[in-house]
């Protein structure tokens, strides 16, 4: 029996292999991705077409055509008065994605900064900024950008630089971490001794270093700006109408859920399936064998 476990140990390996190999793994693998692909072209494409197509006007009524149930002529339904859902919830999409791109901005800029500030001098610069970032994740955020809100009005960038402020301790910390694992690199330390400056090291040598890990969070960002939003505008402290959301559409819905359930199931489906899509994204840049 011992002469035959050589010659069996390759058969298995073989077969080991053939299975991790299957072509149902890399389309399961694929599959996913462009389900991905085409959920967020669907969504920039409709957002984009919510700006330049007149028919899809979202503040347009028509209340010979209100409380329709989806059709072809109306592929998400209209509402009490007649506005179709589909141009609404598009537009909605393009509030969102403007939010989304505001918070990633603030966040990711402010917050990459920070991070790598304190990891590149350490000592008590890395302890203040560790103190603040504390008690910035200690605050309520949304209870915080709701009192904002009430002071000063809503519009996209208020909203967006209030949800970005939230997201630069959690940037600050991967980048600092990401720091403190290569500040002490051959690399840094040769640039050190060609004479570069301490900004020039931390903007080109450690910069570049740090930036993928940070833009690996970038997706939950996108993901987590989404929701919030939705939330505040769905709690009546995001955007205001006439402008369109996902959130505000989701609440003007719930008093017609019984007889009217498409007013508040497309927006709220359309949102879930970009976040999810988004996260599909963010988790295969993350993986290194795709």
């Amino acid at each position: 029996m011992l002469t035959q476990e050589p010659d069996t140990l390759p058969a298995v390996r073989s077969a080991t292999r053939a299975r991790t190999r299957a072509p149902g793994v890399r389309l399961d693998s694929r599959g996913s991705i462009i389900f991905a692909a085409v959920v967020l072209t669907f969504v920039i494409g409709g957002a984009a077409a919510s700006l330049l197509i007149p028919q899809l006007d979202p503040l347009r009524a028509d209340f010979t055509a209100a409380m329709q149930p989806p059709s072809p002529a109306h592929w998400f339904g209209t509402d009490a008065t007649g506005r179709d859902i589909f141009a609404r919830t598009m537009a909605g999409g393009l509030s969102s994605l403007i939010v989304a791109a505001l918070t990633l901005a603030v966040g990711l800029v402010a917050g990459s900064f920070i991070g790598i500030i304190a990891g590149y001098f350490g000592r008590v610069v890395d302890e203040i900024v560790g103190t603040v970032i504390d008690l910035m994740l200690a605050l309520p955020g949304l209870i915080l950008i709701m009192v904002v809100v009430s002071l000063i009005g809503s519009n996209y960038w208020t909203i967006g630089l209030l949800i970005g402020v939230l997201t630069i301790p959690v940037f600050a910390r991967i980048a600092r971490s990401a720091t403190l694992s290569v500040r002490e690199r051959e690399f840094v330390h040769a640039a050190w001794l060609l004479g570069a400056s301490r900004a020039r090291i931390m903007t080109r040598e450690i910069a570049r270093t740090v930036l993928p890990s940070v833009l690996a969070y970038s997706f939950t960002a996108i993901t987590a700006a989404i929701v919030a939003e939705g939330s505040l505008s769905f709690l009546g402290y995001g955007l205001q109408p006439p402008t369109p959301s996902w959130g505000s559409l989701i609440a003007e819905g719930r008093t017609h859920l019984a007889g009217a359930p498409w007013i508040m199931l497309a927006p709220a489906l359309v949102m879930c399936l970009t976040v999810l899509a988004v996260n599909i994204l963010g988790e295969r840049f993350t993986r290194k064998d795709v």
